[in-house]
């Protein structure tokens, strides 16, 4: 997709796989058949630059056909770079204006409670965007308002576009901030889909706090000339790379 449509951001997208997956198939209650139901849970791909692994996920996991993948980043097609409310079923919020799916994931979760429904949201943010002060603010307005429903899955790839993200801004202590800030958190491998799904279910146990998830990932995960190289970031493959990328991923049984 990233080769066709001549689109960057590859490595971001595949940090965020594993995680995107333990989501819809082990965790998200949401009928793709039904996927405007009043009590579907709510997930809000906040790292917008990502979008062909959220793409890639809603098709796989029924939402719409995987024959309109090949519409991305084109000129009339359905899937534009970055998500755009309802280009098709599954996709709940523009994003990709970094900052902004958690206080709108808020406003998610502190609906359900004044309407009394039973349904979750989930934020999947990336480690840079913790850079913006929105996300601060809503971490506070989400525990003082006791927001059980809601849960922030950090992509913490260690990179964001100009640099480390430990060195542009002051993330460590990253678990420790969010649970200063009233929430409950845990760490875990972000590749690691059995860890991941747990971490998300302990977010259903009782408790009068919402949940963060810092998952640890690599960008580019999988691909040799990739894993964790910020060129990427930007870069495009060439022909020559997609396929050498093919091969890597089948040798190492990623596709099946």
């Amino acid at each position: 997709m990233s080769y066709n449509a001549k689109t960057p951001h590859l490595s971001s997208a595949i940090s965020s796989v594993e995680l995107l997956v333990a989501a819809y198939w082990n965790f998200l209650r949401i009928n793709p058949k039904n996927f405007n139901d009043d009590l579907r849970d709510r997930f809000i791909f906040s790292k917008g630059h990502a979008a062909p692994a959220l793409y890639v996920v809603l098709a796989k996991r029924g939402f719409f056909s995987e024959d309109l993948l090949e519409s991305f980043g084109k000129p009339g097609g359905t899937l534009p770079e970055q998500p755009a409310p309802n280009c098709v079923p599954g996709v709940e919020l523009a994003t990709g204006s970094l900052g902004h799916g958690l206080p709108v994931g808020c406003g998610l979760a502190l609906a359900a409670k004044i309407k009394g429904l039973d349904y979750f949201t989930m934020v999947l943010m990336s480690d840079g965007e913790c850079n913006e002060g929105s996300v601060w603010e809503a971490a506070m307005f989400a525990a003082a308002r006791e927001l059980n429903n809601l849960i922030v899955v950090i992509d913490f790839n260690k990179w964001q576009a100009t640099g480390r993200s430990e060195e542009i801004m002051a993330l460590s202590p990253l678990r420790e901030k969010w649970e200063s800030f009233g929430w409950r958190a845990c760490e875990v491998d972000g590749h690691n889909i059995e860890a991941i799904t747990e971490a998300m279910h302990k977010a259903r146990e009782l408790s009068n706090k919402p949940f963060a998830i810092i998952a640890h990932t690599v960008k580019g995960k999988g691909i040799s000339f990739m894993e964790d190289d910020n060129n990427w970031h930007y870069r495009i493959p060439n022909a020559d790379e997609v396929e050498k990328a093919r091969r890597e991923l089948f040798q190492e049984n990623i596709f099946v």
